[in-house]
């Protein structure tokens, strides 16, 4: 799975990995739900963490669609509450 950070670049996640950053995403969901600041944070963090050390960064040269696009990291949790609801980022 491709994943761009956003401000940031692509990645190439195994998809052992994509599962474990899906599970995260729909943590992420239920925390901005909750309304639960600290622990979006905190997830959120390890999504971005993940992405950074399991993924394989994918050279700017290269064009590659991105399957997910990740808001930046520095996403506030006013912000967090229009790009993580529903089904989350991830598809599926």
């Amino acid at each position: 799975m491709i994943v761009r950070i956003a401000t940031e670049g692509q990645y190439d996640l195994d998809d052992g990995e994509a599962d474990r950053l899906n599970e995260l995403d729909n943590a992420v969901v239920a925390a901005v739900e909750a309304g639960n600041e600290d622990n979006f944070h905190q997830l959120y963090g390890q999504m971005i963490e993940l992405v950074r050390d399991r993924g394989r960064p994918v050279p700017d040269e290269e064009l590659v669609e991105s399957e997910v696009i990740l808001p930046p990291p520095d996403l506030s949790f006013g912000e967090a509450g229009q790009q993580f609801s529903g089904d989350g980022i991830l598809p599926g």
